[in-house]
């Protein structure tokens, strides 16, 4: 063969790696109170860097699902087809409970576990995560109606992936689905129309328009529509429990930027058969600790494509050489990948802190309950915000490569973006942030509670917890600078828990870098000072590639 081509200076696959050999995600797991799951969470590490997960992903990703509206005789079936390896995804996923598991399990920390392993397993694919996500959110908002959670429950947190449209009660375990926003509302959830007339047996009959359902092949939805005593949630089987078909017709589905292994459809509700979850006209209230649960999963989604963009990038730099050495040596590099690491611990602390304050809250810690309402709501903007940018520079550490659809950062960016839209863009979170505190004053204590524990341990984030403190004093135009406000509250949760957990290089870096004003728009601008190479190893994955 030619000489032209010998191949030379190119990168080894990313495989052959424990993708749990994360020292920030293991050392909150510990804190936390999970650690009886960490061997568990490293079985999953490992099947996560393999290159058998790596094809499940990709195949997944490529061929995405497709709408069957009728079968070969023109009956209405309304099926979505899946790729055989989206279902490998979806199989693991729920064997090792991240779908629901925590519910049923009556452990200290279980929600915790799930956490992790969803940041672990979340990298492999994040398209999959969307079903996993809503059937864990659904739990809380059934159990306003026992009559449903005692037969619901169990299946929804079994362990079984049993894929198909038949009668829940003779199913091994169930897939929950979530259906709230309309054309003509998005977020403002109170504009929608769809209609809700009880049938006389206590069920309702559901007439309307979803404009986004998300994963339209679950078992059970979830959904908004006006009852006559107002707003209401309901609960509507695709399988009716004579084994007919419920009346929901499946419209197109989406043809997203990204999160394409995944089906998200348009339905028509047609006279749909439905349960009353909670009270009539307390839908919003009934369902709203579900968008809090997928909040926390728009977290743990940003910090999972943060760890897999750095860990990737490190990998790439370890491995290619220009100019004479390493691109992990040049000075410059190292500045880039010393920050994206540094972004991904900080979002990885947060999440799990978050995580642990669900466990404690499932336990009936009404503190932590207070310190979550509005934790959740600015890390959710922050983090979810970030994500994007953090692909970005992480898909550039590998230049040319890096565009290429072969490296799988291009799947990574198109991503990261949806995290910061799903349950609530931007703004929402934002805002949401300023009604927690004006609703709820007690939040802005338990806040500087929580921040004040890593009191004098960096004089940037003692000076940023004071401006924040006079920020929060002056409520003029408090909407216009909501986002402002968010991000600073957020950095300072970061930095706090970093101070008081992450080694010393890290929380400095961070602090001096996002607190300290000494960090430019981009990444990779750093302060001279910071101890690069402690940081950068605790994102090297051992094994990968050789």
């Amino acid at each position: 063969m030619p000489r032209t081509h010998e191949v030379t200076n190119q990168v080894p696959p990313h495989h052959g790696y424990d993708a749990a050999a994360d020292p920030a995600l293991l050392e909150a797991v510990a804190r936390e109170g999970a650690d009886w799951a960490v061997p568990e969470i490293h079985r999953l590490g490992v099947l996560a860097g393999s290159e058998q997960a790596a094809e499940w992903g990709r195949l997944a990703n490529e061929n995405p699902p497709v709408l069957r509206t009728h079968d070969r005789y023109g009956h209405r079936i309304d099926e979505v087809e899946f790729h055989p390896y989206w279902h490998e995804l979806m199989r693991t996923a729920v064997a090792h409970g991240l779908h629901a598991a925590p519910w049923t399990e009556d452990r200290p920390g279980a929600h915790v576990a799930r956490a992790a392993k969803f940041i672990v397993w979340g990298q492999v694919e994040a398209g999959h995560t969307c079903p996993v996500s809503m059937t864990y959110a659904a739990v809380p908002a059934l159990r306003t109606t026992p009559s449903l959670a005692s037969w619901l429950e169990p299946l929804l947190g079994s362990r079984t992936y049993d894929f198909g449209l038949r009668r829940p009660d003779t199913k091994a375990g169930l897939i929950a689905g979530m259906s709230m926003t309309e054309k003509q509302g998005g977020s403002d959830v109170r504009a929608n129309t769809t209609a809700a007339v009880p049938a006389g047996d206590g069920t309702y009959r559901l007439t309307g328009h979803k404009w986004f359902t998300s994963a339209p092949m679950s078992d059970v939805f979830l959904t908004l529509a006006q009852a006559p005593g107002g707003l209401s949630c309901f609960l509507l089987p695709r399988v009716l429990p004579d084994g007919s078909r419920n009346r929901l017709a499946l419209q197109r589905l989406k043809d997203k930027l990204g999160n394409r292994s995944n089906a998200s459809a348009e339905i028509e509700y047609e006279d749909a058969f439905g349960w009353l979850v909670g009270e009539e006209g307390r839908g919003v209230a009934t369902i709203i600790e579900m968008v809090n649960t997928t909040r926390l999963d728009c977290v743990l989604g940003g910090a999972s494509g943060m760890r897999l963009g750095t860990i990737r990038a490190v990998h790439h730099a370890t491995h290619r050489r220009a100019f004479g050495k390493a691109l992990i040596d040049q000075p410059l590099m190292r500045n880039v990948l010393a920050d994206l690491a540094l972004e991904s611990e900080a979002a990885t602390a947060a999440a799990l802190r978050l995580a642990g304050a669900t466990d404690r809250v499932a336990g009936g810690n009404a503190d932590e309950a207070v310190l979550r309402r509005i934790a959740l709501a600015v890390t959710k903007y922050w983090v979810c915000k970030r994500a994007p940018g953090h692909a970005a520079e992480a898909l550039e550490c590998l230049g040319g490569n890096g565009y290429i659809e072969d490296s799988g950062m291009p799947r990574l960016y198109r991503e990261a973006p949806l995290s910061s839209i799903w349950e609530g863009s931007g703004n929402v979170a934002a805002l949401d942030s300023l009604r927690a505190m004006a609703r709820q004053p007690e939040t802005v204590e338990a806040f500087f509670v929580e921040v004040g524990l890593a009191a004098g341990a960096d004089r940037h984030l003692d000076a940023a917890v004071a401006g924040l403190h006079k920020q929060l004093a002056d409520p003029a135009e408090a909407e216009y600078r909501a986002r402002q406000l968010t991000e600073t509250m957020a950095l300072v949760f970061q930095a706090a828990l970093l101070q008081r957990h992450a080694p010393q290089a890290v929380a400095d870096a961070f602090c001096a870098s996002r607190l300290g004003g000494e960090h430019g728009g981009a990444y990779g601008t750093l302060p001279t000072g910071v101890d690069v190479e402690a940081v950068l190893g605790r994102v090297r994955t051992e094994g990968a590639g050789g």
